[in-house]
């Protein structure tokens, strides 16, 4: 019997050494040797297809509606674009709810949640990428919710307002100030904590996937289905953890609560390998995926996690302590 895409894609992956910064730490996610390095989509990522022109994200009228953006693919490629990635311009910063692989020559209405909550005029008329995602305790808790949202209302949509106060409560904790309530400037406020973050975390040969943990404590995962992806992205996926361990030492837990809101606690997970075995035996609740797909949801008491798999195979699969 064949195993499912994300236990299959899991028992492929090995820990490499770990490469620490501070309170800071990678684990390395190194695939097995013998199995294959290439990714079935044959997409590009995001940053190469909006500087090439490829593709074009605007709002999705003049109007603009704050949980909804719209996505052109001029390209002959499909365009990944991964969960927390953030998008500045228009009328305001967003972030995208989950990883999304945009069809080439196709049109797609993708659903985000606003990091900006006190602009709404144009900035410009098309977003670029930032060179981010969303921090990891944010991630964590949006990603819970879209979960809550897809088994409850079949739609992909976070809680706006606990986003937005989540933002502003990091903000004062970190010192960071906006007029408009960007998360943006929190990693401009700390971008040279940040930029000797990912000088330190540089990826090693073989690496799929990156798995952080703080003061010792496992934060979460991502995993992609090749090692160009990974090296691409994890500037952007250690920027965003990194904000978190600054967030540490200011006393306070950054690891997410549970969607209705609960008491936010440090992960019970310090062992790697552990987490990674959690993560395979979560429940699953599998549905159609924004674009290319299906959206495979993971939930159980210690972790929140979801994944893109495109013909039986993981493109991009996280995973967050709880």
């Amino acid at each position: 019997m064949q195993k499912p895409p994300i236990a299959k894609s899991l028992d492929s992956i090995v820990l490499g050494a770990e490469i620490s910064h501070g309170n800071l730490t990678m684990v390395p996610l190194m695939r097995r040797t013998g199995d294959s390095d290439e990714s079935a989509a044959g997409y590009i990522l995001l940053d190469e297809a909006i500087e090439s022109g490829a593709v074009e994200i605007t709002e999705v009228s003049e109007q603009g509606r704050v949980p909804e953006l719209r996505v052109v693919n001029r390209g002959r490629a499909p365009v990944l674009i991964v969960d927390g990635e953030e998008l500045v311009g228009a009328k305001q910063n967003r972030i995208v709810n989950l990883t999304i692989l945009v069809a080439a020559t196709s049109e797609l209405t993708i659903p985000v949640s606003c990091v900006e909550a006190g602009r709404w005029r144009a900035r410009s008329r098309t977003f670029t990428s930032a060179p981010r995602t969303q921090y990891a305790a944010g991630r964590a808790r949006r990603m819970s919710q879209v979960t809550q949202s897809i088994q409850t209302r079949r739609t992909y949509s976070s809680d706006q307002s606990q986003v937005w106060a989540d933002i502003a409560e990091k903000s004062e904790r970190l010192k960071s100030s906006s007029p408009t309530g960007a998360m943006e400037s929190l990693f401009v406020d700390h971008a040279k904590h940040l930029d000797d973050c990912v000088a330190a975390c540089q990826p090693v040969d073989g690496q799929v996937g990156a798995m952080f943990t703080i003061a010792g404590r496992v934060v979460g995962f991502d995993l992609f289905d090749s090692e160009k992806t990974l090296r691409k992205l994890l500037p952007k996926l250690v920027r965003s953890v990194a904000i978190d361990a600054l967030d540490s030492n200011s006393g306070r837990s950054v690891v997410s609560s549970d969607a209705s809101g609960g008491r936010p606690d440090l992960p019970v997970q310090t062992d790697g390998q552990e987490f990674l075995s959690a993560a395979g035996a979560a429940p699953q609740h599998v549905g159609p995926a924004v674009g290319l797909g299906e959206d495979v949801r993971l939930s159980a008491r210690e972790l929140t996690g979801a994944a893109l798999v495109l013909d039986r195979s993981v493109v991009h699969l996280s995973a967050f302590a709880l």
